[in-house]
């Protein structure tokens, strides 16, 4: 079979839970979902596994197991759209046509965008909490410091998956170096693409405390672009004028430029910057009505977290539906995306905004202050949430 009601491209979070929610919905729906990995993770604890508290096989799972009963698993990688014939066609040259295409393949890291780092990383003190195979050595890393060292933290000028993350693994070096007596004889800095630390003012401050009391030196508009493993030396450009700076460092935390899929980029469907173009709100495609999308993948203003994930699913499900049943679609997804902020052990602020920097808490106090039940509703809570409930749809 190769044609289906509703093609799914993309097997993380996003695919996963639309598709669960889709038969909670309509039980008769013939879905596909393609997707090449035999394993799904759950990332959001990588930077627990990074600070040593978190098992990192407890993070993944085979693919086979959180695929819903009743959808068709085509194990291939999606490569080419033809999106005004409904055909997708895959890297194994097979096609398949849909009425309905969901996309929602996730993002892309671009290791090879900075020069040296994907000959370096995994070792020579080369760490980073965004991918499963280098979080663990974050820790050994960290084990490793010492008086007198200098420890940097990058961030890419490109939007990220979990914009906080870059800064996560930051407080739990420092709070681990701080509880170890030797943080005061350590240089923390945050060498950052960006131009501020946080997007939202009542979380910035909170966070500016932080970098306050750990003593994190800040650097903004500094992109890195090379890595020296051998001789322990990162250079970055700074955006403002264009030169190129060096800095040597005893160990670096390097997170990754990132941009959509390379076959999303080169497909009919993106905006002039590669992302997938969909009506904010509606997330339908603005220019071919049967195709809708989420997750990291769209071109929507809002931070890409799988908290936004959670709250865009049942607004394209109900959406979707819908059209399928040609009623007129009502749901509207608020831009609602979520930033557990780690700012030490056992300390966590719980960032909720929305469209335009909205706050958008959820319990009934101040999330901007670092909280123990925060932290608890991180490393036991939200797994399992995931695991039981959001990939099956039921939440």
């Amino acid at each position: 079979m190769t044609h289906f009601q509703v093609l799914i491209i993309g097997g993380g979070n996003a695919g996963i839970s639309a598709a669960a929610q889709l038969l909670h919905k309509k039980k008769d729906l013939q879905i596909a979902i393609i997707e090449p990995s035999d394993k799904h993770y759950y990332q959001p604890a990588w930077t627990l596994v990074g600070a040593g508290v978190f098992d990192i096989k407890k993070t993944m799972r085979p693919e086979a197991s959180v695929m819903p009963q009743h959808v068709k698993w085509i194990k291939e990688a999606a490569s080419f759209f033809q999106p005004q014939e409904n055909k997708v066609t895959t890297t194994e040259g097979n096609s398949y046509t849909y009425d309905y295409l969901i996309v929602a393949p996730g993002i892309q890291l671009n290791w090879n965008d900075v020069k040296g780092l994907k000959e370096t990383i995994g070792r020579n003190a080369v760490t980073s909490n965004y991918a499963y195979q280098y979080a663990p050595y974050t820790y050994e890393c960290l084990k490793n410091i010492k008086p007198g060292d200098t420890i940097l933290f990058t961030a890419p000028s490109t939007p990220t998956k979990c914009g906080g993350a870059p800064q996560k693994v930051m407080y739990m070096t420092a709070d681990y170096l701080r509880r170890k007596g030797i943080l005061k004889q350590v240089t923390l800095e945050f060498v950052s693409g960006g131009s501020m630390l946080f997007g939202i003012k009542k979380y910035a401050a909170s966070l500016q405390k932080m970098v306050h009391k750990y003593g994190i030196i800040l650097h903004f508009k500094y992109d890195l672009i090379e890595i020296d493993g051998e001789k322990k030396e990162a250079t970055f450009k700074l955006m403002n004028n264009g030169t190129t700076v060096t800095r040597k460092y005893d160990m670096i935390h390097v997170t990754p430029p990132q941009s959509a899929p390379n076959f999303i980029r080169q497909s009919l469907l993106v905006d002039a910057k590669g992302w997938v173009d969909v009506d904010k709100y509606t997330l339908q495609h603005t220019t071919y009505r049967n195709i809708f999308a989420l997750g990291d993948v769209t071109n929507t203003p809002n931070a890409k977290t799988g908290a936004a994930v959670r709250k865009q699913v049942p607004v394209l499900v109900k959406n979707l539906l819908a059209l399928i049943e040609h009623r007129s679609m009502t749901e509207k997804y608020s831009g609602y995306g979520s930033c557990p902020l780690t700012v030490g052990y056992g300390k966590l602020v719980l960032a909720e905004f929305g469209y335009d920097n909205k706050v958008m808490e959820t319990f009934p106090f101040d999330q901007a202050k670092p909280r123990r039940s925060m932290w608890l509703l991180k490393k036991y809570i939200l797994p399992w949430l995931y695991w039981n409930k959001i990939l099956k749809g039921s939440a």
